[in-house]
Parts: structure tokens; C-alpha cells; sequence
């Protein structure tokens, strides 16, 4: 490749980084921050998700929130989902987690038209790519699922968490300080 192309290319990818849309905070209707009750009614509005109702939410075994998971292979074979679920916290929608169906979209298509309305994702790697703002975080996970996080909430739960180290992780930490 020329000079001139060269050029031209990193210009044409700067410009589109800058022209970037701020990141989506949900797909559809479901956004982050919403309570149960409106992403119960957002769910049954869109037929991608195949939500049947309160049969698909569940309280987390592990921290009593609300967990809605629907399984749109079966109520809605059309959809270019395969399992969804939304997990709240503190009565709020802080994660929702898209699976999408590889029969009808592939992780390279995704990718790219990720990159075109958001810029190059803040952080890649041969599992993920990941989208951030000060608000949502945006990851396309491999094999093919799209994360949607709440930053703050997530920022928050992490602050508040008090779990402490393993010794594994303690080990792990200190052979990489000596590398």
C-alpha cells in the first residue's frame, strides 16, 4: 500500500472515531436503569426475545435479584436471538446479555457494524471487544453474545464488594510482579 493510501485510510478511521455514536444503554426498548415491571412490558412489546411472562423471572441464587431469561428458539424462531437474559440490581436493570443465533448473524458482521456506529472498541482481544463510556459498557463476546452493563451499577457492586483474594489469586498477582 502507498503512502497516499495509507494516509487516507488512518484519516478515513479518525474521522469515523470521532463521528461515533454514544454507546446504545439497551437494545430496543429494554434499556439499562429500567425496573422490572417496564422491562417486563418492553419484552412483550418485541417478539425477538420470546418472553412468555413471569414464568421466565427468577430471583439469583446468589444475591436474591431479579433475573429474567428468555428463550427465543423456541417462542419466537425467527429471531435473530438465541437466549437473553436481564439481571437487575437493586431493583434495576444493570446487565442485559444478548446470545445471538450464528445461523443468522456471524461475530465478524457484528464486529464491524459495531466499529462503524461506535469506533474502534476501547479494549480487543481474541475473546472480546468491548465498548466503554462513563455510562454502559458494551462487549461482543465470543462465540457471539453482546453485553450491555450499567457502568455506575457495576462500579458500584465492585466497590461494595467484600470478597477477599485467594491465595491462587495472591499467588497468581505475585508471580507476575516478578516477571
Amino acid at each position: 500500500m502507498n503512502l497516499r493510501k495509507l494516509i487516507i485510510a488512518a484519516s478515513s478511521l479518525l474521522i469515523a472515531c470521532f463521528q461515533a455514536a454514544s454507546l446504545p444503554s439497551g437494545y430496543g426498548k429494554v434499556k439499562l436503569g429500567m425496573d422490572v415491571d417496564s422491562v417486563k412490558s418492553a419484552l412483550k412489546s418485541d417478539h425477538q426475545f420470546g418472553y412468555r411472562g413471569d414464568r421466565d423471572v427468577s430471583l439469583s441464587p446468589s444475591s436474591h435479584e431479579t433475573v429474567i431469561e428468555t428463550d427465543p428458539t423456541i417462542y419466537a424462531v425467527y429471531s435473530f436471538f438465541e437466549r437473553c437474559w436481564f439481571q437487575f440490581s437493586d431493583e434495576k436493570l444493570s446487565v442485559i446479555t444478548l446470545n445471538l443465533n450464528e445461523e443468522m448473524v456471524d461475530y465478524h458482521s457484528v464486529f464491524e457494524e459495531l466499529c462503524e456506529k461506535y469506533g474502534i472498541p476501547d479494549e480487543i482481544s481474541p475473546k472480546k471487544s468491548v465498548w466503554k463510556s462513563d455510562s454502559v459498557t458494551l462487549s461482543l463476546e465470543k462465540p457471539l453474545s453482546l453485553k450491555y452493563v450499567d457502568a455506575k451499577a457495576f462500579k458500584q457492586k465492585k466497590e461494595s464488594a467484600t470478597v477477599r483474594e485467594t491465595a491462587a489469586e495472591r499467588a497468581r498477582d505475585e508471580f507476575l510482579k516478578g516477571l
